[in-house]
């Protein structure tokens, strides 16, 4: 494996997560912590002495296991991903944390925990609004998740340990950064597809394997000159995508994604992690004041949104495709006010509900192939 490039490296990666991560637990012994979303710091369970994974569903694939717990019009990726558990394709994590980010995912927990029980199970509890009191909440619930893996994994979670695993994400996060800076060439010299497989490969490697592969990747990028004609440029925006198959639909479309606002895209990359004081202190700023997802109340007003505004105009977005699944109310009742910013700002915007299964493709990738056409004229 470690003959092919490291893009080639990141695709068979994102192609068979479970089996690494198994290959991982074996070679080294230490136990696999599952956790949805990461308002709970995956460096934290690093430096416990765990393996963070982060867990993915699978689009597509039908829902009958865990319909029969949970209620039918809830969303389809928090029953994806249930079912993956109940079909025992998650039998080897140890432990699972689940952050409330929304309330299916709350809902999630007190499901799995009861019919599916793990020897670890944490839910991190995260706060909707930004305030100060919010901000020492959040402190004091990073103290009980370290304090809980201590007790599950029998290892001490110090300063020395953890500033040292977060430096090691932040020179992954300055990797990161500069892969995207080669989204900024037109036509870009890395598409959209390859930039998620390479994200995606790090909720599963371990920080140290991750460095080395983002390593390989840029050095790969670098030596590439253009090699087609521009094409329309585009901003996905949305709900979680955890999967390559919808930024591969873009670019068979005829569009170039070259910048994203995700859960797994450049919310997570853009800053790195303040070391120079109290670590909780840069953990809270990083994955909960910083982080902007829809879930956080940040007052009334568009003001929220101008970071998007910012990042499709330094790189030179032609327009925007927002990606919802069905059901997610924290996008959706976003979509209509950001759609509105946007057009003042003679943005286009493309809405795509979905209910995470891609199902109707020949529908999506022909509204794509239009978009793309108008942005094209």
């Amino acid at each position: 494996m470690h003959k092919k490039s490291g893009l080639d490296r990141a695709a068979a990666i994102a192609a068979q997560p479970e089996a690494l991560v198994m290959d991982l637990k074996r070679q080294s012994g230490r136990p696999v912590i599952g956790y949805l979303c990461c308002f709970a710091p995956p460096e934290i369970i690093s430096a416990a002495g765990a393996i963070p994974y982060r867990i993915t569903g699978r689009p597509g694939e039908p829902t009958a296991e865990a319909d029969a717990y949970m209620e039918p019009y809830g969303c389809t990726y928090v029953r994806n991903v249930f079912t993956q558990g109940l079909k025992g394709r998650l039998d080897f994590m140890d432990g699972l944390v689940i952050s409330h980010s929304c309330d299916m995912i709350q809902r999630l927990y007190g499901i799995w925990t009861y019919y599916h029980p793990l020897s670890y199970s944490r839910l991190f509890n995260v706060p909707h609004q930004v305030t100060p009191w919010a901000g020492r909440f959040f402190k004091r619930e990073l103290d009980f998740f370290k304090e809980s893996l201590e007790q599950f994994t029998g290892q001490a979670v110090t300063d020395e340990r953890l500033r040292e695993e977060i430096a090691l994400t932040n020179r992954n996060r300055a990797l990161i950064r500069d892969l995207y800076r080669y989204r900024l060439e037109n036509p870009p010299l890395l598409k959209g597809s390859e930039m998620l497989s390479l994200l995606l490969a790090g909720g599963w490697l371990p920080s140290g394997d991750f460095n080395v592969l983002l390593t390989e990747a840029l050095a790969e990028v670098k030596k590439r000159a253009p090699d087609r004609p521009a094409r329309p440029r585009i901003l996905v925006w949305g709900s979680l995508l955890d999967n390559i198959a919808f930024y591969q639909m873009i670019e068979e479309a005829g569009g170039d994604v070259v910048a994203d606002d995700t859960c797994i895209g450049f919310r997570l990359f853009e800053k790195d992690i303040d070391l120079s004081g109290d670590l909780n202190e840069g953990l809270k700023d990083h994955y909960f004041v910083d982080f902007q997802c829809p879930r956080t109340d940040r007052g009334p007003g568009s003001g929220r949104f101008e970071y998007i505004l910012e990042r499709a105009r330094e790189y030179n977005v032609d327009g925007i495709v927002s990606y919802i699944i069905s059901f997610c109310d924290p996008h959706k009742f976003d979509y209509p006010d950001l759609r509105d910013y946007l057009k003042e700002a003679a943005l286009p915007m493309l809405l795509i509900d979905d209910n995470y299964s891609f199902a109707p493709a020949g529908t999506i990738q022909t509204r794509l192939e239009a978009f793309t056409e108008l942005l094209a004229r």
